[in-house]
């Protein structure tokens, strides 16, 4: 069931969306830690929002536009087997990001844009204490960059220069190879940040997460999938030295996906998977006018032969509304989508 499950996994990693909770892009996925023997990977997401809103300003209402611009994601992982016990993984992907621009006119925030650009690489080892249980520790570094221009309550700009800092990953598994279960406890740490700006110097802590991810065979050559992530974005911010708090949050968030996988011959294997990401209900950021999600996603995984495969999918996202602020008027951003396509290419020697 190996097929199965692959492609579930890739296009989770691979399309996950900037209109998430906070700034979560990736995920923070570790799968290609269980990967059997030795794997590399390469993933690769386009993702397309259609995020707009509306104002009404006394006998007139103003539309934002579509204010979140299409971007990409990639990643990639190598995993070694070192012995019957110990293996070795490293991972690199995008894990926060957000990318803004209000340019239609006539709206009350036009002008204003936003960009925060990561990079993450995490290196772990994992130990199998016996063919059931094994243990995962490792380090994570992040990396951030970014833009800000804001024209309400004042006009301000600035622009901040990479910075980086480490934290850590452990977690748990549980696995029966004969029916192919498996149960991931996977705990990822704060890590600080502070960028020298033009203007402000921002800082910020980027959140801890729990990731919980299982599978198991449910008949033959049939495979149920999914994942809860727990991130703790209570009491997060975005903080400019002189802009003070750019984007603030005080809801932690819970986000499920569930799915199953099939084999359809010897080279080809199909999913499909729902996903939800549960609402706040508070009055959201400008720089961010989305509150949870419900998702869909079908996708496909392609034996080549010789240890290489290829997966990929489609992924529909029907964004929750949210309301904002502008001084005393609450703008509402409702009936929005993203559409995103993940491919993946992974290698087993």
């Amino acid at each position: 069931m190996k097929q199965a499950l692959t492609v579930g996994a890739a296009l989770l990693l691979t399309t996950s969306m900037a209109q998430a909770a906070g700034l979560d892009r990736s995920g923070q996925g570790i799968g290609v830690i269980f990967e059997d023997g030795n794997s590399v990977e390469l993933s690769f997401g386009s993702v397309r929002p259609s995020v707009s809103g509306s104002v009404a300003l006394g006998a007139t209402t103003q539309q934002s536009g579509n204010m979140a611009p299409d971007y990409t994601q990639f990643g990639f992982g190598v995993k070694m087997q070192v012995n019957d016990q110990i293996s070795l993984a490293l991972i690199s992907d995008q894990p926060f990001g957000a990318d803004v621009n209000y340019d239609t006119t006539p709206y009350p925030v036009v002008g204003s844009k936003a960009i925060v650009d990561s990079q993450g690489f995490t290196a772990l080892v994992r130990y199998e204490l016996d063919p059931i249980y094994s243990v995962h520790v490792g380090l994570r570094n992040v990396s951030a960059e970014g833009s800000v221009a804001l024209v309400l309550p004042t006009a301000y700009a600035s622009t901040y220069s990479s910075g980086s800092g480490s934290g850590y990953v452990a977690g748990v598994a549980y696995e029966r190879e004969n029916i192919a279960l498996r149960v991931a406890l996977t705990y990822s740490s704060e890590i600080d940040l502070a960028l020298d700006g033009t203007a402000g110097n921002l800082t910020t802590t980027l959140p801890e997460s729990y990731n919980l991810d299982f599978q198991t065979g449910i008949a033959a050559d049939t495979l149920l999938f999914g994942s809860v992530r727990w991130v703790g974005w209570n009491g997060f911010a975005l903080t400019d030295s002189l802009a003070g708090n750019l984007v603030s949050y005080t809801d932690d968030v819970y986000t499920y996906n569930i799915g199953i996988g099939r084999r359809l011959s010897d080279q080809f294997s199909a999913s499909v998977s729902i996903g939800h990401e549960v609402s706040t209900g508070e009055v959201v950021s400008n720089l961010g006018p989305t509150d949870g999600y419900t998702s869909v996603q079908i996708g496909g995984a392609y034996d080549m032969g010789n240890g290489v495969e290829v997966s990929g999918g489609v992924r529909y996202v029907n964004v929750g509304d949210a309301t904002t602020a502008i001084g005393s008027f609450s703008p509402e951003f409702t009936d929005n989508s993203v559409v995103a396509v993940g491919l993946k290419l992974a290698y087993s020697f």
